[in-house]
């Protein structure tokens, strides 16, 4: 028999997430049923949603989330042993699937890059980045595309294929050492919104004339202050708002009405399951070309051991990570 070890939702947040939140749990699996397969997990991720939908768990109920497994067992011809998968299995170091939400790490999958990358820059984290920027915003050449939070998983990722596209990015990170590495990935502008005297004032230098795009994973306060410098039919992307995810008073009122009003700005929310099929492989082709050849650099905040899923999470949250949180079996 095999036994699992889950990570489990012990209490509901309450403002910042802390160990009492969660506990480990064993469990026993039961034999494969035909057409299913036991998995081993290699890699898992953490990602800031998680602070979120865990509002629809009940306590008790495992972590959800992606991880990288082997297939150690098969009863399934799809999926024979030792297939290296993308699963939706949680915060769990063995599980069973039937194989209908399993995805198969491409066979030409080059030998010099981390598995773990089909959670990030090649999967999840890639493919937020890709369809926000480029169809939500519609970002073009020769346009101005401001991101926050752009040292994090899906800032940088942002930022790197907007400079791809002949765009002028512009990013806020939170500390000197990562505005020094948005520097090194090609932003034009970068800068430390916690060190700065005026946040309006530093964003009105960056970019005098405005801006086309504005790539938010922040929002709060720091929105309020960028949306009234948007240009005429500018266009923001809303993947996250990482600054309310804590809170536990009323959020901060939003932006001045009349600045979305008199500039016609379009103001989108998303959600990367949207995109499928065919523009979905295509997007995921197109990451894995570019960090293969180099265009696109990755960086991963690797936490070893299972046992510290939980403070791989809380660290994420607080924005301890440069680039994609993993956690490496």
């Amino acid at each position: 028999m095999v036994h699992a070890e889950r990570w489990t939702l012990k209490k509901h947040f309450e403002g910042s997430p802390t160990d009492s939140n969660f506990e480990l749990k064993t469990v026993e699996l039961p034999p494969l049923k035909n057409g299913e397969v036991l998995l081993e997990a290699l890699f898992l991720t953490v990602d800031p949603y998680m602070r979120v939908a865990s509002k629809n768990l009940k306590e008790g109920d495992p972590m959800m989330g992606q991880q990288v497994a082997r297939v150690l067992e098969s009863k399934n011809s799809t999926f024979p042993t030792g297939t290296i998968v993308v699963a939706s299995s949680g915060w769990t170091s063995h599980s069973i699937s039937d194989g209908k939400n399993l995805e198969k790490v491409t066979a030409d999958w080059p030998e010099k890059l981390p598995l773990s990358l089909t959670l990030g820059t090649v999967g999840m984290t890639g493919l937020t980045a890709y369809f926000g920027l480029l169809d939500i915003c519609g970002a073009k050449s020769g346009q101005t595309v401001l991101v926050n939070a752009a040292a994090g998983a899906v800032g940088s990722v942002v930022g790197q294929i907007a400079k791809l596209k002949g765009c002028k990015v512009v990013g806020a990170a939170g500390s000197d050492e990562k505005v020094a590495y948005l520097k090194k990935l090609g932003f034009d502008v970068a800068f430390n919104y916690k060190t700065v005297g005026s946040l309006a004032e530093t964003l009105k230098k960056a970019s005098p004339d405005g801006y086309d795009c504005y790539f938010d994973n922040v929002g709060g306060e720091f929105s309020n202050v960028v949306i009234p410098q948007m240009k005429v039919f500018g266009r923001i992307a809303i993947c996250g708002a990482i600054s309310t995810y804590n809170r536990t008073s009323q959020p901060p009122p939003g932006p001045p009405p009349e600045a979305i009003i008199y500039r016609q700005l379009r103001m989108e929310g998303f959600i990367v399951t949207r995109w499928q099929g065919e523009v979905r492989q295509k997007a995921l082709q197109d990451l894995l070309t570019w960090v293969s050849e180099g265009k696109i650099q990755y960086h991963e905040y690797v936490t070893e051991g299972f046992e510290n899923m939980p403070a791989a999470f809380m660290g994420m949250l607080k924005g301890d990570n440069t680039g994609k949180t993993i956690v490496k079996v």
